[in-house]
């Protein structure tokens, strides 16, 4: 989804407008994980990715096409650049926050499998060597249904 502007100046107040959305986003979404509260359920998501998405578009096609925006005035390029440096910021934070909960999120998962793992090996015993015994290989257990 492309931005229609009328001419360079309102393409650019349409960008740094979605800079500050999008931030905003950010911001909000990071702080609620970084008070490891739950991120809100609905269309966020959706007015979410239709921004990155618009964003990312427009600025690769000025990045081909430089007169999109040339003919603007200097001081809302410079708040462009300021608008989009902020974004980039927030979204580092973002990133650093989601990498977080992931590597929570993981070493959760990889501890309950290592427990799922060792329940179902069963009872450990020693030996008479005095080892830890690895448990005797059983056949999974099988529920059968008679209506099958």
């Amino acid at each position: 989804m492309a931005l229609l502007a009328d001419d360079a100046t309102d393409r650019v107040e349409q960008l740094i407008a979605l800079s500050q959305r999008l931030l905003a986003l950010m911001v909000e979404e990071t702080g609620l994980i970084e008070a490891r509260k739950p991120l809100p359920q609905g269309g966020r998501d959706e007015e979410r990715n239709r921004l990155v998405n618009a964003y990312r578009l427009e600025m690769a096609r000025i990045r081909q096409e430089p007169a999109l925006i040339a003919e603007a005035p200097a001081g809302l390029i410079e708040a462009l650049k300021a608008a989009t440096a902020e974004l980039q910021a927030g979204l580092s934070r973002y990133e650093r926050a989601l990498a977080a909960v992931r590597a929570v999120s993981e070493g959760l998962l990889r501890a309950m499998a290592e427990a799922a793992a060792d329940h179902a090996a069963g009872p450990r015993t020693y030996g008479a060597q005095g080892v830890i015994e690895a448990p005797a290989a059983s056949p999974p257990a099988v529920a059968l249904n008679q209506r099958a």
